[in-house]
């Protein structure tokens, strides 16, 4: 099983932080790092899973992370249509008294609520966006001057969602993560059958009780619950590819169309039809 990944991370030449535009990678990729990061990633959808908080997003998912908070990379699972823009400095990255300015109160404040990994939706996350994507195009000062107007749209927004209760940072993670990177390969690779709940707390040295607690724990979520998060995730990307609620269903390992369709419109708030109608083209 893979470790928890320490990822360095080097300020781009002449500044103070870095620009990315990761390419698609479908692999596993649980990490942290000391640095703040900006995550705005378009696609089809994907998994959200910062600290103890899992969710998926559709479409576009804007983030900001505190340091040292473990999460996966937004483009597991991934297999086509995703554009990515990170940004990443460490909370020095302006000089020790940058937070001491009052014109930067709330900025100060909004890098305090990282610390829980914060999204962002609606018209802000569509603001930040549009901004992420030509912070390249500019120089060294304008990017500058246009990463401060973002980080002040984020910290007055109203559009946002805490992802963790408590601080999420963690540098002792490791053995927990282990265990969850075992999880995760095991349902990528058996979703489509029937996961063997005493198989996986076989694996990871625990009784089935413990293990059902230990991932209630660690995720908020039934084991059941994720299971079906994660195959319902596969069929929007089924569904998209022009397959039919039928062929999704049955792929994704539900054993009945009529259960397919309730948990569906349970997670996404629609059922499958109105889906792929919306998506068509």
């Amino acid at each position: 099983m893979k470790k928890l990944q320490l990822e360095q991370v080097q300020p781009d030449m002449g500044s103070s932080f870095t620009i990315l535009n990761p390419h698609l990678s479908t692999t596993f990729l649980w990490h942290l790092h000391p640095e703040y990061e900006i995550v705005y990633v378009e696609s089809p959808g994907g998994p959200r899973h910062v600290g103890n908080h899992i969710s998926r997003y559709e479409g576009s998912d804007l983030v900001f992370i505190g340091p040292n908070i473990p999460h996966l990379n937004f483009d597991y699972g991934v297999h086509a249509g995703c554009q990515q823009v990170v940004i990443q400095m460490k909370e020095n990255f302006l000089g020790e008294a940058f937070f001491n300015n009052p014109e930067i109160a709330a900025i100060k404040q909004l890098f305090k609520r990282a610390s829980h990994g914060i999204a962002f939706y609606g018209d802000t996350r569509a603001k930040a966006a549009a901004a992420l994507k030509q912070l390249q195009s500019l120089n060294r000062f304008d990017q500058l001057l246009s990463l401060l107007s973002i980080f002040q749209l984020l910290a007055t927004s109203t559009e946002a969602e805490i992802l963790n209760p408590a601080p999420a940072a963690n540098k002792a993670f490791e053995k927990q993560q282990k265990r969850m990177d075992f999880i995760y390969k095991y349902v990528e690779q058996h979703y489509h059958e029937k996961p063997d709940v005493n198989h996986i707390a076989q694996q990871v040295n625990l009784s089935t009780a413990a293990f059902c607690r230990y991932f209630k724990k660690q995720t908020r979520l039934t084991f059941t619950d994720f299971i079906n998060q994660y195959r319902i995730g596969e069929a929007k990307n089924l569904l998209l590819q022009h397959k039919t609620i039928t062929e999704a269903c049955y792929a994704t390992g539900f054993e009945q169309l009529s259960y397919f369709n309730k948990i569906f419109k349970k997670l996404t708030g629609e059922n499958p039809s109105a889906f792929k109608k919306r998506n068509a083209g």
